[in-house]
């Protein structure tokens, strides 16, 4: 995918997360201007009070626990910033995005997305070339 950055979490960026290790049919919610969805086995994450969910298998190949409910990501992400606003296609629903903002995936080819505002962004990520 043309003009994506590698990135890394910072060192000491680290979210606090459980797993949705329930009998439940999950549950759907509203982020990002759109209705997100949560299943069994899914990742209940709060990341510096911004709360969202992440698919089970993403977080488990994503992220490291460094204390009990602490977990670091660990693998790295390939970002660029938006040129205009629009929406992105995610495991858990349909983001909305704006202009500035960074597209994020967790994978080289573009693939498993996510958006985040640029501020943030820039907070928590860094280069990792």
């Amino acid at each position: 995918m043309e003009h994506l950055r590698r990135y890394r979490k910072k060192a000491d960026q680290f979210v606090v997360a459980i797993q949705l290790s329930l009998e439940t049919a999950g549950f759907s919610y509203q982020k990002w201007g759109g209705e997100q969805q949560c299943k069994p086995g899914d990742w209940l994450v709060n990341n510096n009070s911004d709360v969202y969910t992440v698919d089970g298998e993403v977080f488990q190949r994503t992220y490291q626990q460094v204390a009990t409910g602490r977990y670091v990501k660990v693998t790295p992400v390939w970002a660029k910033k938006a040129a205009r606003a629009g929406s992105a296609a995610t495991k858990e629903g349909t983001s909305q995005y704006r202009a500035g903002d960074y597209l994020v995936y967790n994978r080289q080819d573009g693939t498993d997305a996510y958006c985040v505002r640029s501020e943030k962004f820039e907070s928590i990520y860094e280069m990792d070339e």
